[in-house]
């Protein structure tokens, strides 16, 4: 179930580039319906959605953070490819061991400095041998920075706060800063005039690859030890190459610097969570 979930994490790529709309609107559609999806879910299970008036404000600000990482990174597969941006996607990790320390207020690891150096050596072989699609890698990477940002920001409220409701309201607020957004440069929302085929796709990227997903993602972790699912979800690039590979055929052949690139920021995600699980184990023994 958890592969499954990572192969669904994976393939909202692939709907980025199916879907016509522009990704402001896209990301819009997908938290208006994801939050609604998952807020019926709630009510349905019982759950209180209470939250003190600091906490709840501070969870809807996240959700802008999450609503910028989404547009990026669909614009990013819009000025490149899928797997242009999921390689650029995976420097996350770098980001992470650099704004982790500030929040938590802790000392760089060692190891970070090296994951980090790996990271950068992979995207160097992408810049250098992908020129053309040099804006989209870019907004990847800004992608990427505003995917770590929300991670370690949700670090600090899941430990005030029960996930379902962080994620309710935290799509929620996506909502409301994209609706301002919109009304803002375009004095008006994005309207329902959408194709068949929009409507589809976007219905399946907010219901079940966004508020589905999310619910048996919790769900596992009943299951299996943080570990096991952090290395599962290291492979959403991977699985997400392949099905764009295998999709759009032609259209994501990369050049071999770039599989070598993506080798080494993959490879870098793998080595840290088996560095953190071996400094996990000492300090258990310590």
């Amino acid at each position: 179930m958890l592969h499954f979930i990572v192969v669904i994490f994976g393939f909202t790529g692939i709907l980025g580039k199916l879907i016509t709309v522009p990704s402001d609107a896209l990301v819009w559609y997908r938290m208006l319906f994801a939050s609604l999806s998952l807020g019926g879910f709630l009510i349905l299970k019982g759950k209180s959605l209470k939250m003190s008036k600091k906490g709840l404000l501070f969870t809807l600000a996240t959700g802008l953070v999450i609503a910028a990482h989404w547009v990026t990174f669909f614009e990013a597969i819009k000025q490149s490819n899928v797997s242009i941006t999921l390689a650029a996607l995976a420097s996350t990790s770098m980001f992470t061991a650099i704004l982790e320390p500030l929040f938590f207020k802790r000392k760089i690891q060692a190891y970070e400095f090296l994951l980090g150096a790996l990271v950068i050596v992979g995207l160097y072989f992408i810049f250098q041998f992908e020129t053309e699609n040099k804006v989209g890698i870019l907004i990847g990477l800004v992608s990427a920075l505003f995917a770590s940002l929300f991670t370690v920001i949700n670090g600090k409220l899941i430990k005030q706060y029960d996930s379902s409701r962080i994620s309710f309201y935290e799509l929620s607020g996506g909502v409301i800063g994209l609706s301002i957004y919109s009304l803002l440069r375009y004095q008006a929302l994005p309207d329902f005039s959408l194709s068949q085929s929009d409507w589809f796709w976007i219905i399946l990227l907010a219901v079940f690859a966004t508020a589905f997903a999310f619910v048996v993602s919790v769900e596992v972790m009943k299951e299996l030890s943080p570990f096991t699912v952090s290395l599962s979800i290291n492979l959403e690039p991977v699985y997400g190459i392949i099905l764009a590979f295998f999709i759009f055929g032609e259209d994501e052949q990369m050049s071999f610097e770039f599989y070598l690139g993506t080798a080494f920021i993959i490879g870098s995600l793998f080595l840290n969570s088996y560095l953190k699980k071996r400094m996990r184990k000492k300090a258990e023994l310590h």
